[in-house]
């Protein structure tokens, strides 16, 4: 009989993070192996509870909640988003110009799916929050990666992105903060973003999911309240600052001129219609959680559990022979560089397997943000800081013997 195979759409479709590497990891665990993820930023496994008043507030609509809802999401979830950014400076994002989904992930598939034609090119970061690409490629699109400059602590490199603008350029997607690198970009630098999207009439994209989980003083400056006449769109959403990233809950918020974009967003709303509506119940954390008080404050300050964590885990790297990692302004992740005049890895997917295989520690490999080297990984710093500093410790280890042998990954 002949073979089912996959849609001809996916052929060039990546998700490494949770790819070959982490099949294995799956195998191991069957086996009876303990593993130690640190491949994905799911902060519950780790300890992370959603706030009480988030889970309460969930389960008195439950009731309520049994039905579809609006396509675009409940009233008062979208009320609280809009009047978030208005609180922000961004004065121009009404009730009905915000999309709740189920996380951002889906609304990026929504928006690429809405915008993109086969063959236009969508300018992405490298290296990038790998779903970013693999949307694209879905949408029938071309992902062109323009790079961060690990050096200049991570910034993108404008220079670079206006090189890469062709005719077929939609748009351009801004993590800030950095998935994976941890960076947070200055005014200025957004500024750039701007500029170049207003002169070559592109969406600006912003993904400002980490917004909130900031270190060290840093300020997070929403893309958004920088100008009214780029079509800019907002990500964000629940998962991370708010701990309940299984409950899928995220927006797009659109602003700037979108009279310019009836048409896109027509086409984003049938998209919303079409999925009938994003989970019912955890839309009634939105008001909670952006209205409340804000406990990720308490953890990314000194002596808060997230900073401690990230502090532990960036001086162990980088008492590393031969490993170097710029500290991270955001996020929950470091993106440690190997040096290859100490290690000899060709494929660096290979060298997280090895990795796991021999120290039953999960990470992901560099390539799999879409970096241009096999010469990094991601570790995710949501682990306490014991289990971190063994988890790091046994890194250092599984380094020790490839650099002492001189083995080749």
């Amino acid at each position: 009989m002949q073979e089912i195979r996959q849609s001809s759409k996916l052929q060039y479709v990546r998700y490494d993070v949770r790819g070959p590497v982490m099949e294995e990891a799956q195998r191991m665990e069957e086996a009876g192996q303990r593993i130690l993820k640190l491949n994905i930023g799911n902060p519950a496994p780790f300890g992370f509870d959603a706030p009480d008043s988030i889970l309460m507030d969930i389960i008195r609509h439950l009731p309520q909640a049994q039905g579809y809802s609006d396509s675009k999401g409940i009233y008062s979830a979208r009320t609280a988003v809009s009047q978030y950014y208005e609180s922000r400076g961004i004065m121009d994002i009404s009730v009905n110009d915000v999309f709740i989904g189920n996380g951002v992930s889906e609304m990026i598939s929504m928006v690429l799916q809405a915008l993109v034609d086969n063959g236009d090119e969508i300018l992405i970061p490298a290296p990038d929050y790998p779903l970013w690409t693999g949307a694209t490629t879905l949408a029938g699109g071309t992902a062109v990666h323009y790079l961060c400059d690990e050096n200049n602590d991570w910034n993108p490199d404008l220079e670079d992105i206006e090189s890469k603008i062709s005719p077929r350029t939609k748009a351009i997607v801004l993590i800030n903060p950095n998935n994976p690198t941890g960076a947070v970009y200055s005014r200025a630098t957004l500024e750039g973003f701007v500029d170049v999207a207003r002169r070559h009439n592109l969406v600006l994209m912003a993904d400002e999911i980490y917004e909130k989980v900031l270190y060290d003083g840093a300020r997070h400056i929403n893309a958004a309240a920088l100008s009214d006449d780029v079509l800019t769109l907002t990500f964000s959403g629940l998962s991370k600052a708010y701990r309940v990233a299984g409950f899928r809950s995220g927006w797009v918020a659109v602003s700037g001129p979108k009279h310019r974009a009836r048409n896109f967003l027509e086409g984003l709303t049938l998209l919303a219609n079409m999925r009938m509506c994003a989970n019912v119940p955890a839309q009634h954390a939105i008001q909670t959680a952006l209205g409340g008080y804000q406990s990720i404050n308490d953890l990314v300050l000194p002596g808060g559990r997230l900073r401690e964590q990230r502090d532990v885990a960036y001086r162990m790297l980088n008492e590393i022979p031969g490993v170097s990692v710029n500290q991270a302004k955001g996020a929950l992740y470091l993106f440690p560089r190997l040096d290859p005049e100490v290690y000899n890895i060709q494929d660096d997917e290979n060298f997280a397997l090895q990795l796991l295989k021999e120290q039953r520690i999960l990470v992901s490999h560099g390539r799999a943000f879409n970096w241009v080297n096999p010469d990094h990984f991601r570790l995710v710093t949501l682990p306490s800081v014991e289990v971190l500093t063994e988890a790091v410790g046994r890194i250092g280890e599984f380094l020790d013997d490839v650099r002492e042998k001189g083995r080749v990954l």
